[in-house]
């Protein structure tokens, strides 16, 4: 009887054993490399991640799975629809990703996103200038971007202050693509070279204004072009924390060193140096008939201005004062991710080929916009002092109090053009400032 028992018992601890290791056998199967369905898909996975690797070297050994299709929202111009439709075919081609381009407006991009991104039906990426910024990222448009340390060595390639332009309080939300500013236009025939200091350039302008021909000229009431002459003595719009966080509240427009600029920009008009009421048209207008050496503006001009002058128009970065080149202000366009994709890695790696040196080349040569990237080589020879002038630039601040700064500052500059005290108008100016501020918040 004992021994009946002893045997039933070890036939029972047999089945169990042998039930157990089945059950582990099966759960190999399910979760492990032991699966034999898994092992094609596997084998799958890594034959296209070598391919990758093979031809891009971008992406990450534990990227997630690749999606069939990324879908991406395109300014509807047909320059740039041409640029991105031949560069998305090469992501193609590199990860075996199809790209579906959508033609929208940038303008009316964030409405748009607003709308669909919720229901899903938005874009794995989307297209917008950086001053946006701050609206974006209160209507919770774009995700937060989770880069690898391989996606974070690809982007220290970028311009520094482009980069920072499509972060908003701390969180980086874009990849930039394109960055604009202006610099010095010259007519040789007036100016053979360009005047390497602001010293230079004042000298050039006083010996060359004649009451019908001037020296120098630029938009000097309009903030945008103004700026490097505010900022060089030591103005700034709003400070800046060490992440690049702006703080509203400290507003440096009125600063000594905002003030000082602005009574040289006051000298100007008080020498007969600049017309009074200088506006584009007035300085295009002298340019393009003979009777300006040099003016300060974009590369939207060019086309103008080349028609006009042929061989003898030529660029370079703005001159340096106390041995820097003055610093412009810039805008710049970038790629956002939107922040419902379930494919946020792959539509973030998507981004950063759009923007790579070779693609952002491509679309140089194709929509004419300057890149962000600041290994692209550019030839052409109007171009390139303002792709080094861009080097020098700084990002509007994207914030929604910058809204605010436009017009108070732009009326100071004309009473200082006007021969008003500086420093009493640009006092006046801030505190229009903070009081439009507090009133918008």
């Amino acid at each position: 009887m004992f021994k009946g028992k002893s045997l039933l018992l070890s036939l029972m601890l047999l089945i169990v054993l042998s039930i157990a290791l089945v059950a582990c056998g099966n759960n190999n199967e399910t979760d492990g490399p032991a699966n034999d369905a898994n092992n094609g898909n596997n084998a799958d996975v890594t034959n296209d991640n070598n391919d990758a690797e093979g031809n891009e070297g971008a992406a990450d050994e534990d990227a997630p799975e690749k999606p069939e299709e990324l879908t991406m929202w395109v300014n509807d111009e047909d320059a740039q629809l041409d640029a991105y439709e031949e560069i998305s075919e090469r992501f193609t081609d590199e990860y075996g990703i199809d790209v579906n381009i959508t033609p929208y407006s940038m303008l009316d991009q964030t409405e748009g996103m607003s709308l669909d991104g919720p229901a899903g039906q938005g874009p794995d990426l989307f297209f917008q200038p950086h001053d946006r910024m701050g609206d974006i990222h209160l209507q919770g448009l774009a995700a937060e971007l989770e880069l690898t340390d391989d996606q974070l060595d690809r982007l220290s390639e970028y311009n520094e202050e482009a980069v920072q332009s499509f972060s908003y309080e701390g969180i980086q939300y874009g990849i930039p693509a394109v960055v604009e500013t202006y610099a010095l236009f010259r007519n040789t025939d007036l100016v053979p070279d360009a005047p390497e200091t602001m010293d230079e350039l004042m000298d050039v302008a006083r010996d060359l204004t004649d009451g019908s021909t001037y020296g120098f000229l630029m938009e000097a009431t309009n903030f945008y072009f103004s700026y490097p002459f505010l900022t060089a003595p030591g103005g700034y719009v709003f400070a800046q924390d060490e992440d690049g966080v702006y703080d509203p509240e400290d507003i440096g427009l009125n600063s000594d060193g905002a003030v000082q600029g602005a009574e040289v920009i006051q000298s100007w008009f008080e020498e007969d140096l600049m017309p009074s009421g200088i506006d584009g048209d007035i300085m295009n207008g002298l340019f393009t008939d003979g009777q300006a050496g040099m003016v300060v503006t974009g590369p939207w001009a060019i086309p103008e201005y080349e028609d006009a002058l042929g061989d003898s128009l030529e660029i370079s970065p703005l001159p340096e004062q106390d041995g820097e080149v003055l610093s412009s202000f810039s805008g710049n366009k970038g790629w956002l991710v939107n922040y419902y994709t379930e494919d946020q890695y792959w539509a973030t790696e998507l981004a950063l080929f759009l923007t790579n040196a070779e693609n952002s080349e491509t679309y140089f040569e194709v929509a004419g916009e300057l890149p962000a990237h600041t290994a692209v080589e550019i030839e052409d020879d109007l171009m390139a002092p303002i792709f080094e002038q861009t080097q020098h630039a700084e990002p509007m601040p994207n914030i929604p109090e910058m809204s605010q700064v436009w017009e108070p500052i732009g009326d100071a500059l004309e009473f200082v053009s006007q021969g008003d005290d500086p420093q009493e108008v640009l006092d006046e100016a801030v505190e229009q400032i903070r009081e439009q501020i507090a009133i918008m918040n």
